[in-house]
């Protein structure tokens, strides 16, 4: 319940967060030679521990792009190629990869029952929310509130960031959305962090 009061909050703050730069996905794609290496040209990553950002919102990727020039989020590979960026480029480049389309992928079999389990329902006894109450029962996320697409994500991403969450990390001092992922991941054991990951790399984003 505490969660998803602050999920409420969030939505509410988000509402009134100023609008960002208008993004051209023509610009964009001539700019994005420089993610390719880590994400794919067209924002599928082949690689496993790097995130898809095809597809995903526009406004959530123009946010994690500030958010790790500024620092607060860190993430050490992208320091150098993120300082160099202005806010229309952040804004170009997240058009461009928001306008891409994800490449889908498949859960573990092993692992579905549990996943979908947490993923659908959550675990109510250690008040662990379902993260289709905020990323959506096919995990095409929220745009309006900030929730991001999960989708089709690298399973081995998903982990990787959950863990982190799990550990306490947050993208800075007062930055709402970490803090509810902190929340949420705290009491998740290492399997079930496996488990939802997994699942989520099954979802296609789309109601089937």
């Amino acid at each position: 319940m505490k969660v998803l009061l602050r999920a409420a909050a969030l939505l509410s703050l988000v509402l009134t967060l100023p609008v960002l730069a208008a993004g051209d996905a023509a610009a964009g794609k001539a700019k994005a030679a420089v993610c390719a290496a880590c994400h794919g040209m067209d924002g599928n990553s082949v690689v496993a521990m790097w995130p898809k950002i095809a597809g995903q919102h526009a406004p959530y990727i123009e946010r994690q792009l500030a958010l790790i020039k500024s620092g607060a989020r860190a993430v050490p590979e992208m320091m150098g190629i993120s300082a160099g960026l202005s806010e229309q480029d952040m804004a170009d480049l997240a058009a461009y990869f928001g306008s891409q389309k994800t490449s889908p992928a498949v859960a573990d079999p092993a692992l579905v029952e549990l996943g979908q389990r947490i993923y659908k329902a959550g675990i109510p006894k250690r008040e662990v929310p379902a993260c289709m109450s905020c990323h959506g029962p096919a995990g095409e996320g929220n745009p309006l509130s900030g929730y991001p697409a999960l989708a089709g994500q690298h399973a081995t991403y998903t982990a990787k960031m959950l863990t982190r969450y799990e550990a306490g990390e947050t993208w800075g001092e007062g930055d709402e959305a970490s803090t509810i992922m902190t929340e949420v991941a705290d009491t998740l054991l290492a399997s079930e962090i496996e488990a939802v990951a997994s699942y989520i790399q099954g979802l296609h984003g789309t109601i089937e």
